[in-house]
């Protein structure tokens, strides 16, 4: 009986070693194709979720596959912390192993931030961005007539055609006409990694956060 125990608990640490080689190496495999398919220069991290791994690997699906970019450059526009998840992916392990191309995500969401000093270097002259992290802000001068007027602006970023459109919703100091001297679209024009579209952006702590998403999405290598 001891001898059947000691058997299996050698069994059950080799299965959990060959577990975490099998995932180390699909992960690999995964960060390349996704590499490829964002133009990065770089390996972005992988993480596999959920376990056991060789559960999911023999089955050929994995129902979520999160990854890590870091910084990319959309549009000429600079992205921080390009991060994101690929959900109920069908990946045959010998397609895996030999790379072939055969390997779809039902669906892929990304998220990044575009950082204060981004927001800032596309907005007017004379105007500030600040915020709290629910909204932004903005303050500077605007000229009226002959003369430089202070005003404080509340802001609405809303997705516009083309870009990301950050609108003076309330504006102290200055008439209501002049908000559009304080409005600006940031470009946002591209292509993002897997074809998302952009569905949705809002105000963070470190400046504006989007969200993107696309079906059917092949992870070729």
């Amino acid at each position: 009986m001891r001898k059947l125990i000691v058997f299996l608990i050698v069994l059950i640490v080799l299965l959990v070693a060959v577990d975490r080689v099998a995932v180390a190496g699909v992960e690999r495999d995964l960060a390349n194709r996704i590499a490829a398919a964002s133009n990065l220069s770089g390996t972005p991290t992988v993480t596999i979720e959920g376990i056991p791994f060789l559960t999911q690997a023999v089955s050929g699906r994995y129902p979520e596959v999160r990854f890590n970019l870091g910084t990319f450059t959309y549009g000429g526009v600079p992205v921080k912390n390009l991060r994101g998840a690929a959900y109920d992916v069908t990946a045959p392990l010998a397609d895996v192993l030999q790379n072939r191309a055969n390997v779809l995500a039902q669906r892929v969401a990304i998220s990044g931030t575009l950082t204060r000093a981004t927001i800032d270097r596309y907005a007017p002259k004379g105007v500030k961005i600040g915020g709290n992290g629910q909204r932004l802000t903005a303050s500077g001068e605007v000229m009226m007539g002959v003369n430089k007027v202070k005003f404080n602006a509340e802001m609405r970023v809303e997705l516009a055609d083309g870009g990301i459109r950050i609108q003076a919703e309330k504006i102290q100091g200055v008439p209501d006409q002049f908000a559009r001297l304080v409005s600006y679209t940031i470009p946002f024009k591209g292509d993002l990694p897997f074809d998302v579209k952009v569905t949705g952006v809002k105000s963070v702590a470190e400046g504006l956060e989007f969200s993107a998403e696309a079906s059917d999405v092949p992870i070729r290598g």
